[in-house]
């Protein structure tokens, strides 16, 4: 299907597409990559009369060390995630988790803050950055805040994110030398998961295993009490609500959930 008609603009800074987002309200949508937005868009899900295109702001698109953190600009694009050295010494597994988005078409032009923003459940980077405990930074009319990753996916393609804000970083607690691993079932190399697994550090992410990406607590729980990791990994389901579909029952997704967790865990502690 073909979008319906839009207004289009193109700011030249972070703080001028904030201007445009407070004239426009709800009517607008922010375009970065596009590979989230536009299928939207053609299907009718999504009908913005106004689109501001953020995806040339150089000054959201870096990669350094900052403190204890490795920050990222929001609009990085995925090979760029893929290709850095920071990433792969500091926050491998949000590298590494880079490199499975997609096909290389869509990791020259998706952006990290894009993936994020969009809060897919069955997303590679929302996942990955769930399972790291990094901090979102958003700034809006009011200023900058931070958002916690734990709490900035709210909802089926919902994030915490006001209409009137932008993520312009992602904060990835550094962790060199730290065991990390991402399992991800799929059809095919550059599907959506069907279900994935993030583990880094104690925590341990899920994708698609409900209405958000979500946080396996109950397995966390098991491994700081002592837990070995077939143990905990038999509770990476619990508190979880996929749902069935032409890919996964529910019950088998609960396996795979189960499976995945305690191959990740392995892998990190290997």
């Amino acid at each position: 299907m073909i979008p319906m008609s839009f207004d289009y603009e193109r700011p030249e800074t972070a703080d001028g597409a904030l201007q445009l987002l407070a004239e426009h309200g709800d009517d607008a949508k922010l375009l970065a990559g596009g590979h989230s937005l536009l299928p939207l868009m053609k299907f009718r899900l999504a009908t913005p009369e106004v689109l501001i295109d953020v995806g040339r702001l150089t000054e959201l698109s870096y990669v350094r060390v900052d403190g204890d953190a490795v920050a990222i600009g929001a609009l990085t694009r995925h090979c760029e995630l893929t290709d850095s050295g920071v990433l792969q010494t500091e926050a491998p597994l949000i590298a590494h988790a880079a490199g499975l988005v997609g096909d290389p078409q869509v990791r020259h032009r998706g952006t990290i803050g894009g993936s994020i923003s969009h809060g897919d459940p069955a997303s590679d980077l929302p996942t990955a950055v769930l399972a790291t405990g990094a901090v979102l930074v958003v700034r809006g009319p009011n200023g900058t805040r931070e958002i916690d990753a734990a709490d900035f996916f709210v909802g089926f393609l919902e994030t915490a994110l006001e209409p009137d804000e932008l993520l312009v970083e992602i904060r990835v607690p550094r962790a060199a030398g730290v065991g990390w691993a991402y399992e991800k079932f799929v059809r095919r190399s550059n599907d959506w998961a069907i279900v994935a697994a993030a583990a880094v550090d104690g925590r341990v992410a899920l994708a698609n295993m409900g209405g958000t990406p979500l946080r396996a607590t109950a397995t966390e729980r098991a491994l700081a009490d002592g837990a070995d990791t077939r143990a905990a990994a038999d509770l990476a389901a619990e508190d979880t609500s996929p749902v069935a579909d032409m890919h996964a029952g529910v019950e088998y997704r609960k396996h795979l959930a189960r499976l995945l967790t305690r191959r990740a865990l392995d892998r990190a502690a290997s």
